[in-house]
Parts: structure tokens; C-alpha cells; sequence
């Protein structure tokens, strides 16, 4: 009994002597807290995996293998995992298992603050001789989380609305310039025909893109510490778009999108909706006219307002595609020399599927030359060069991906007539309250 006790001891021994030495491997940063490097000799070969959400073929796999042709020290591997519910719980189980990710990609504040708080991203602050905020510009400050970098933003977000210009032509309608979520209801009515939609919002960000542009100045907690979502703006952009789908019928219901899976890119370019709110991202197929063989030329309008002359208003944007570092990857420091080379440029071979780079050295008029190749008289190019340059104040989504899902589920209850829309603003302020006290 005295020999196992003494031998349990042993292992016991044993285990945390490997454990103290994985756990020095697997920590670049040392107790200095300066970001490191992986142990072994300079000519050693460091492989690197990457993670992100954009098919290899759309520019990655590009990126890659110029990064790995010009540093044979440092070599890359793309994994792509794809941007939804099921794709982003697969980085995620990977980042907790410890499988092989060295540098993901976060399109959402509310994952990226996930994954800082379960310390799956490592801090930056100690790569203090690139500076992001002069680099990226002030919207970078919209990914700090506590006040941290814990993801460098690479690219500009822009979100407007695609429209297809020869229908506007046909019905005698200008390209709007300012406009609001009323007049996108006109303009739907009069492109709408037996074959077309007028205007379709993708189901994941219906709300985003009417009501939370004002909450982003009036705040979505009020100064007493209580929910904001009872705040008049919101039910009148919940009612805007309901009639849009059940009243005028201008627009694809959510429950059809969701139960047929409709394709709201293939739609647009197929001609089967007439205005598709979006962003940069559907150039990657929009410039594909082999499998989305396009006959018309597309024109673009910025994002629609609540009302007209609406000054408490920010447009959904800013930055996106922020990349972080494994906290546990034993390579920190080559895969910060990968990261800071694909923002300042690298990234360029995403150009053309609408990625257009937020670092100020990279090359931007090559970014728009790769974005429209050869293909400009497929788009209205006044217009694209409006939103491109124009210099509106945005906001990036902030809000906890709890609060975002209670959201979801009350106001689409609303949206199939599962309930009144005073039920869904009450049981949603109700929830937020209670997420409030918890939090």
C-alpha cells in the first residue's frame, strides 16, 4: 500500500513536470509578457495556419503562397471556415482543443470579445512598433475590446445597396444619393414586376441596418441603466419592414428566405431582385459571370436613414476582417510578421471580391483596379465611386451576441405573425433588462 501511495506520488510528480513544460512551450510570451518566438534554430522551418471565412480560391490561397514563396522560414497554411453559426462554433472548438490554429479571422466585435474573454486572442499591446490606430485609421478603435487590441482590422467595411440600373432606367428613377427606409418602399413598388422582388435585406442583419444605426447615438441602455429597444425609432423600423413583407409584399418574407434557402446574391444578379442591401462581398460573385451570368449594369446607393434629415443616424461600417493570434500558438512572433505584411498589402489578391484594405500603405488604386479588372462596364461607376469614397459616420455591432440572438428571436416572431409588435418590443426589453441585471 506504502509502494503505490509513493509510486501515485511519482506520476503525480511526473505529469506536472510535463505539464510545466508544455504549458513553457506553449507560451510565447514568456513572464515578460513581451510577445516571442518559437524555440529552435533561426533557419528552422515554422509553420503557421491560418483560419478565415473567405473560399482559398477568392484570394487567400494567393496570399499564401506569395507570403510562403518570399519567406521559406515561415511557411502558411489556409483553412477556411465558413462565416455562420456552424462555422464560427468549429473555429471555436478548435481554439478551445488546442487543434492547429495559429491566426484567425473575427467579422464580428461580439465573436472577437468572445473569443478574448475565453483567451483564445492574444494581446497585441506588445507589438508596439506598428501602430494600428495610425495605420488603420480612428474606426480601428471601434474593435478595442477593454481597451486592447486583440485583432488587427484589415479591411474597410462597406455596406450599401446594390441596384440593378437598368430597372431604375426603365422606370424613370435616379440612383438615390440620401435617402430612407420609406423611399426604398417606393422604389421597390415601382421595380417590382410578376418576376422580380423589389427589394430584398438579408435576414441576419434586418434590424442593423434600420433602427441600430440611431442606437449607435442614442445608446441601447438608457442613463437609468434600462433597455433602449422601446425606443421609438425601433418599432418604427420593425414596422417599415414587416409592411414591406406582408403589407406592400415589395419584399421576400424571412420565413421564405430561411425555409427555400434563398440565395439573395443569386437573386439580385439573376434579376429576380430588383435592390439587394448588402455590401463590398458580392463583388466576389458579381464578377463571376460564369456561374452568375449578369446583363444588366449595377449601381449602388449608400444605406437608408429612418427619416429624412435624420442627424442622430451612423451608417453600418467602418473596419472589418479583424485577424488575431492564438494566445496559446508557440509562434507568435512570425505569425505577427505574416499578419502585419497582409494588412499593409498582402491582402491585395482579395481585392477583387470587394476585400479593399484599410491600411493606408497599402495600395489602394490597386485595390480598385483588382476589384473591377475588367469589368467596369458592368457597373455604374459614379455611383461606386460615391459610396467608395464617401467619408459618412459609421458604427461597428457591438452589442453582446446574447442580446443580438434575444433580438433575433423576438422580432422574428413579429416578422411570420407569431406575435403583435408590441409583444416582441415588451418580451425583448424585458430579456435585455434581465441580461443587464446578470451582466
Amino acid at each position: 500500500m506504502k509502494k503505490k501511495s509513493v509510486g501515485f506520488v511519482v506520476i503525480l510528480m511526473i505529469v506536472a513536470a510535463l505539464s510545466a513544460c508544455s504549458s513553457n512551450n506553449n507560451n510565447s510570451q514568456g513572464t515578460s509578457g513581451q510577445a516571442g518566438s518559437s524555440n529552435g534554430s533561426s533557419d528552422k522551418v515554422v509553420n503557421l495556419t491560418f483560419w478565415g471565412g473567405v473560399p482559398a480560391e477568392a484570394g487567400p490561397q494567393e496570399i499564401v503562397d506569395t507570403w510562403n514563396k518570399q519567406n521559406p522560414n515561415i511557411q502558411v497554411t489556409y483553412v477556411r471556415y465558413v462565416n455562420d453559426d456552424s462555422g464560427n462554433l468549429k473555429l471555436d472548438t478548435a481554439l478551445v482543443s488546442g487543434q492547429n490554429v495559429d491566426i484567425f479571422a473575427n467579422y464580428t466585435k461580439p465573436l472577437l470579445s468572445k473569443r478574448v474573454s475565453s483567451g483564445a486572442a492574444l494581446d497585441l499591446s506588445p507589438f508596439s512598433e506598428y501602430n494600428i490606430d495610425d495605420k488603420m485609421g480612428a474606426g480601428a478603435k471601434e474593435w478595442l475590446v477593454d481597451d486592447k487590441y486583440y485583432a488587427l482590422p484589415t479591411k474597410r467595411n462597406m455596406h450599401f445597396v446594390w441596384l440593378n440600373k437598368d430597372a431604375l432606367d426603365e422606370a424613370g428613377l435616379p440612383v438615390p444619393t440620401d435617402w430612407t427606409l420609406a423611399d426604398v418602399e417606393k422604389y421597390a413598388k415601382a421595380l417590382q414586376t410578376d418576376t422580380r422582388w423589389g427589394y430584398a435585406s438579408f435576414p441576419f442583419w434586418r434590424d442593423v441596418v434600420s433602427f441600430d444605426g440611431s442606437l449607435a447615438v442614442q445608446g441601447s441602455v438608457k442613463e437609468d441603466g434600462t433597455s433602449n429597444f422601446d425606443a421609438p425609432i425601433v418599432g418604427e423600423a420593425l414596422q417599415q419592414q414587416y409592411d414591406m413583407m406582408h403589407t406592400s409584399k415589395v419584399s421576400p418574407p424571412i420565413s421564405l428566405i430561411e425555409t427555400t434557402k434563398m440565395n439573395l446574391i443569386a437573386e439580385f444578379l439573376g434579376n429576380k431582385v430588383a435592390m439587394l442591401n448588402a455590401g463590398e462581398w458580392v463583388f466576389r460573385d458579381a464578377n463571376n459571370l460564369t456561374d452568375y451570368p449578369r446583363d444588366f449594369t449595377a449601381a449602388f446607393a449608400p444605406l437608408p436613414r429612418m427619416t429624412e434629415g435624420q442627424d442622430d443616424f451612423r451608417y453600418l461600417g467602418g473596419l472589418g476582417d479583424a485577424i488575431a493570434i492564438n494566445a496559446k500558438s508557440e509562434h507568435t512572433k512570425e505569425a505577427w510578421e505574416f499578419l502585419k505584411w497582409y494588412a499593409d498589402g498582402g491582402m491585395l489578391p482579395q481585392a477583387a471580391g470587394g476585400r479593399i484594405p484599410a491600411s493606408k500603405d497599402a495600395d489602394q488604386a490597386k485595390a480598385i483596379e483588382l476589384l473591377l479588372g475588367d469589368l467596369k462596364d458592368k457597373y455604374d461607376l459614379e455611383s461606386l465611386e460615391r459610396v467608395l469614397s464617401n467619408e459618412l459616420p459609421t458604427f461597428q455591432v457591438s452589442l453582446p451576441q446574447e442580446v443580438l440572438d434575444i433580438r433575433t428571436e423576438e422580432f422574428d416572431k413579429y416578422y411570420i405573425k407569431a406575435q403583435s409588435l408590441e409583444e416582441a418590443i415588451q418580451n425583448v426589453v424585458k430579456r435585455h433588462n434581465e441580461f443587464l441585471k446578470r451582466n
